[in-house]
């Protein structure tokens, strides 16, 4: 009998999501009856505004909504996304510019399937979000971390990225509030990536859907508004999951030029259609409905991220740049790598978010899901009372 073919080398080489690994084996623990407390997933612990559910509520009376729709997405969505891309971003744009998706990660996915040819280099900022290399290799593309470490508070410099540019980068990733590290980059630093990404021709991946969670008065300037012309070549990804509190809602949307948005359309039309019908009447309204609770988010999640920097900064060994975005910190802990702690030897990252969950029953992501070693990522998207909780744990494990 013949043996069974062997199955996509590919789709074999994909890691499983880092974050969302972490984030399930904490909940199996807690499951468990351990008083598990998990910094891992990136989810808002706030229900989804009360308009938006009114919106798929009311969505569930029409007929209309149970049958196919376009696979760009609904009109009226579409209107709300243009409306919002032009407020936050400087960008006016036609709804033949834009393609809602099933969240953000697909336009991640689509966007880099639309740029990308085989060989071709994506530069990729690091930290980074740990679904981006996965992606750009999916589309037949090399990723090229440039690192910035604590130093230079996670923010790559235009000289670091020419001198990793070769004859084959095609594109750069550029994510401002950024995820693992909340770093948000000066307008002028943003301008400067801008125009040197014009200069060389390259392709701009820009997610922003942390856009609207920033604190201390910073604004994250769209790098659109800040260089108009590199519009031409950018693809701007965002979604509803973060600023609303409707991860699972899972709607998202990209941005850009017109002939890249219908390469993305065609595609997505035999991946997977339309977004849920009810989901993006949902999104609609959130989107042009009142902002007070979205407002009230941001608001929590600033009180929490001047907690969680002020009482992590109490461990010796832990450095902490404080955020200006998102609602991640992202600690540097080389100081506790080489050491003992409660009788085990450490000394990467890895084996200390290890440590951490076995000791002190918490669970946190290791810098290398996100580049280097060295580092922990902990989302301050949850409970006041459960994150001043979590971080005197490891306070106790490491005094």
């Amino acid at each position: 009998m013949t043996e069974r073919a062997p199955l996509s080398d590919k789709i074999s080489a994909i890691a499983e999501s880092a974050t969302l690994k972490v984030d399930a084996k904490a909940k199996a623990l807690k499951a468990e009856g351990r008083p598990v407390i998990s910094f891992a997933a990136g989810e808002p612990d706030f229900a989804t505004p009360q308009t938006a559910v009114d919106a798929a509520r009311a969505a569930l009376d029409d007929p209309a909504n149970f049958r196919y729709s376009p696979a760009a997405g609904l009109p009226a969505l579409k209107q709300a996304i243009a409306e919002k891309t032009a407020r936050d971003s400087g960008l006016e744009v036609q709804p033949n510019q834009i393609v809602v998706t099933n969240g953000g990660k697909q336009a991640v996915y689509q966007a880099f399937q639309v740029v990308l040819n085989p060989g071709d280099e994506v530069l990729l900022p690091a930290p980074y979000w740990t679904t981006y290399p996965e992606a750009i290799q999916l589309a037949d593309g090399v990723p090229v971390p440039v690192f910035a470490g604590a130093e230079q508070s996670y923010r790559v410099t235009v000289e670091q990225l020419e001198a990793a540019r070769t004859e084959k980068t095609k594109a750069i990733v550029f994510v401002s509030p950024s995820n693992p590290t909340g770093a948000v980059y000066t307008p002028e630093e943003t301008a400067a990536i801008g125009r040197w990404a014009v200069e060389h021709g390259i392709w701009i991946l820009t997610d922003e859907i942390y856009q609207n969670l920033t604190y201390d008065g910073v604004r994250a300037v769209s790098i659109v508004e800040a260089v108009p012309e590199a519009a031409a070549q950018t693809i701007l990804l965002n979604g509803v999951a973060k600023t609303y509190a409707m991860t699972g809602w899972r709607v998202g949307w990209m941005v850009g030029p017109a002939d890249a948005m219908k390469l993305a359309a065609n595609l997505q039309s035999h991946l997977t259609s339309n977004v849920n019908n009810v989901a993006q009447r949902a999104a609609a309204a959130a989107l042009t409905g009142p902002q007070d609770d979205a407002e009230a988010f941001r608001e929590a999640f600033d009180r929490r991220r001047r907690l969680i920097v002020a009482e992590l900064q109490k461990i010796d060994g832990v450095t902490v740049p404080t955020p200006e975005g998102a609602f991640y910190v992202y600690p540097d802990v080389r100081g506790l790598l080489g050491r003992e702690w409660r009788g085990r030897r450490v000394e990467t990252s890895l084996e200390l978010a290890d440590l951490i969950l076995d000791e002190a029953e918490v669970a946190v992501v290791p810098g290398e899901a996100f580049g280097p070693s060295g580092y922990l990522r902990l989302s301050y998207a949850l409970g006041d009372d459960q994150l001043l909780e979590g971080v005197r744990r490891l306070q106790q494990l490491f005094a």
